[in-house]
């Protein structure tokens, strides 16, 4: 019953861990997307009509790599760090 509870108490420690790295990467991706995509993209990350620029809530990091390498429009974000990519997407995927 003791390595039960110990397993238990392992796995609640290490769900923890991951959720607050999860929120830390999403606070940080969220400092990058309105430094360098809410101009763009709004606030809400749900684009803007007159830019004819789409909504990205919820991209994946794949997703946004794929945008960035593919679209002149996007030439300045290339300096993006693969981390700063992958918590731009955490960010995005906590928008409704």
């Amino acid at each position: 019953m003791k390595k039960v509870l110990t397993a238990i108490a392992v796995v609640a420690a290490l769900s923890l861990a991951g959720s607050v790295a999860r929120a830390q990467d999403a606070a940080a991706g969220e400092k990058t997307f309105k430094a360098k995509c809410a101009a763009c993209h709004g606030a809400d990350a749900a684009g803007k009509e007159a830019m004819k620029s789409p909504s990205i809530k919820g991209k994946t990091a794949d997703a946004i790599n794929k945008a960035i390498a593919s679209s002149p429009k996007h030439a300045s974000l290339k300096s993006l760090t693969p981390d700063q990519i992958k918590e731009v997407a955490a960010y995005l995927a906590t928008l409704k």
